[in-house]
């Protein structure tokens, strides 16, 4: 117990410290693909590091949830970390607290309380802001869902590492079109929960266009940084649960010892390091979708899920 316990602690500080460096490798990538000058791949950090310095301002009118949202967002992102195979391919102390339902549940409940403290900001861009996240957040939970039952039905499981297991134990259950389709479908809902392009631009900064951005836009100091570094690990959360879950399911430890855990933490950042590449040509590719696109972008999604979970229930 006392072995898992360790490895899940190091299991999040893996996510904590390289979920902002995640980060700034998509930008870097995304910069240099567009032929600019990028900056430094640590610049996520250097602006963590300036807001932590910086005081805090909170207004006199605003409540709790504006005070605590930026806990909630920092903290379930990790609550998650400790249900999936982050590093290890067996399960760990706390892997069947939850299934993948559960860790959907967990990540959403971050969203509703910063959607929340945007509101009760009572700044009207943090609640148009809100309410376009909550829109964007309704259509991606029955996409979730299709995907979670596709995958369950498949695996026989709803636990992240029992999926893992079974596509690395089966080759043709890897291969098949509605593992494939399922892939897709994870894809564009990883896009659309995270404010990535075509859904969100994370770089724009017009109050009227930004979707997820404009929650924070009353945060200041310490709050604004976890509320971005929260955001970073969601964004490595969800990227870790589509490569060591569905697409590449190797490379993890099989055992809990220093250089099994070093081998993993290296092969983790080999393969985010191509999805920080795959998701930079999508967004350098693809314009920002105008509000009322966005649920054909969405609904494109939920068919592909559907269509792969009646491949997978004809299959069988």
């Amino acid at each position: 117990m006392a072995a898992s316990l360790v490895a899940n602690l190091v299991q999040l500080l893996a996510v904590l410290c390289l979920a902002p460096l995640y980060k700034g490798v998509i930008g870097w990538v995304e910069e240099t693909i567009q032929g600019k000058v990028p900056p430094s791949p640590l610049q996520p950090w250097y602006d963590l590091r300036k807001l932590f310095a910086k005081g805090r301002v909170v207004s006199s009118e605003a409540t709790w949830i504006f005070r605590f949202a930026p806990y909630i967002g920092f903290v379930t992102p990790l609550a998650v970390t400790a249900l999936i195979p982050a590093l290890t391919s067996f399960p760990l102390f706390f892997a069947f607290a939850g299934d993948m339902v559960g860790a959907g549940f967990i990540l959403g409940l971050g969203g509703f309380f910063t959607a929340l403290a945007a509101v009760d900001a009572a700044n009207p861009y943090g609640a148009v802001g809100a309410s376009r996240t909550r829109m964007v957040s309704m259509m991606v939970e029955p996409i979730f869902i299709i995907v979670f039952f596709t995958v369950s039905y498949v695996a026989n499981s709803t636990i992240p590492y029992v999926v893992q297991q079974k596509w690395v134990a089966s080759a043709g259950a890897f291969f098949s079109p509605s593992h494939i389709l399922i892939a897709v479908a994870f894809l564009m809902i990883l896009l659309a929960e995270t404010g990535r392009l075509p859904v969100d631009n994370p770089s724009g900064h017009f109050e009227l266009a930004m979707i997820d951005e404009s929650k924070s836009l009353e945060y200041s100091g310490p709050d604004l940084a976890l509320i971005k570094w929260g955001g970073s690990m969601k964004l490595m959360v969800l990227s870790l649960v589509f490569l060591n879950v569905l697409v590449a399911p190797w490379g993890l430890a099989e055992e809990i010892s220093i250089g099994a855990l070093a081998l993993a933490v290296l092969w983790v950042c080999l393969k985010l390091l191509a999805l920080a590449v795959l998701l930079s040509v999508i967004e350098t590719s693809l314009a920002k979708l105008r509000l009322f696109r966005i649920p054909e972008f969405l609904g494109a999604a939920f068919v592909v899920a559907v269509v792969a979970m009646v491949a997978a229930i004809f299959r069988t």
